[in-house]
């Protein structure tokens, strides 16, 4: 029967089978069960590039359906663009799944530096992402995954509050089709250019390490000549556009900019809002409204 659960649920689910989190992991070492939270975070965001590497395949049946076999072909697909940590983790992800079972290690490409064509446009992949994040430091490796995952400027990252607590401008018609397929996700609003505020959806465990790096009083800072009000030790602005650049050069021996993360969300919804049933043009003002800039012939220009 097919599987129509987001990746992200289906991680969930598989993890949940496994969890130990109250248990301490002194006399349990070997029990198979995640008895810390770093390590239940890790193993869920692994799943999750896993059953969306399945949904991309067109493969349906759902994580705990994987077998041996194919967790093979994913993990020797994925040491072609990821350092040998990453794949070390991702395999002992996967050996939690029911039909899968003890995986040997697969050897990741020793000289791991993707080269980069004119031609590939400004976005970064997933696995790209995650190894400049790696080299950054917590704050600004926090806001690069949120960035990507969200599509927000960089000074926006530092605008960052509940929804909740700061509801979106009233005086535009938000499109009751913005973030669509999004499962699990938690809204917040930014402040964007013009003073706009719009509503963006983050990912649950992202949401609640943002939280986790709240402030007991908002800090005034000044990005550019502009000031604002930032309630998390978050990076953003110009100091984190700058970190990214430079992890990104370092780790991949190129950069787009930070802004190629915001051709990266343009793609990637694109792709679910089709997916789920969404005509091109429907998909295409949706996705303006969530980048915030209301146009959809500019979200062309990020689809190139």
């Amino acid at each position: 029967m097919p599987v129509f659960r987001t990746p992200a649920s289906q991680a969930k689910k598989a993890l949940r089978r496994v969890l130990a989190l109250r248990t301490p992991k002194h006399g349990n070492r070997d029990d198979g069960k995640v008895h810390s939270v770093g390590t239940a975070r890790s193993y869920q965001q692994a799943l999750t590039r896993v059953a969306e590497w399945m949904r991309e395949r067109r493969d349906n049946k759902g994580l705990e359906r994987l077998t041996a076999e194919e967790a093979r072909a994913y993990l020797e697909e994925r040491a072609l663009v990821v350092r040998q940590k990453t794949l070390d983790q991702e395999r002992q992800a996967l050996q939690i799944l029911p039909l899968v079972g003890k995986l040997e290690r697969v050897k990741s490409h020793p000289d791991l530096k993707p080269t980069r064509l004119a031609s590939e446009g400004r976005a970064y992949t997933p696995e790209q992402v995650e190894i400049i994040a790696r080299a950054q430091t917590p704050r600004n490796a926090l806001a690069t995954r949120i960035a990507y995952a969200s599509g927000v400027r960089a000074h926006e990252l530092m605008t960052l509050l509940p929804a909740a607590e700061r509801p979106p401008s009233d005086h535009r018609e938000w499109s009751p089709e913005r973030f669509d397929g999004r499962e699990g996700f938690q809204l917040y609003t930014v402040e964007g250019k013009g003073g706009l505020k719009r509503e963006v959806s983050l990912p649950a465990h992202l949401a609640d390490e943002l939280e986790a790096r709240r402030f007991r009083k908002p800090e005034r800072v000044t990005d550019r000549g502009v000031r604002c009000n930032q309630h998390y030790d978050l990076g953003g602005g110009n100091a984190w556009s700058k970190s990214f650049g430079t992890a990104s050069r370092n780790e991949l021996g190129w950069s787009t900019g930070a802004h190629g993360l915001r051709h990266s969300y343009a793609q990637d919804r694109m792709d679910e809002l089709k997916g789920d049933r969404h005509g091109h043009a429907s998909a295409l003002e949706t996705v303006s409204q969530e980048l915030g800039h209301f146009r959809p012939d500019i979200t062309k220009v990020y689809l190139r």
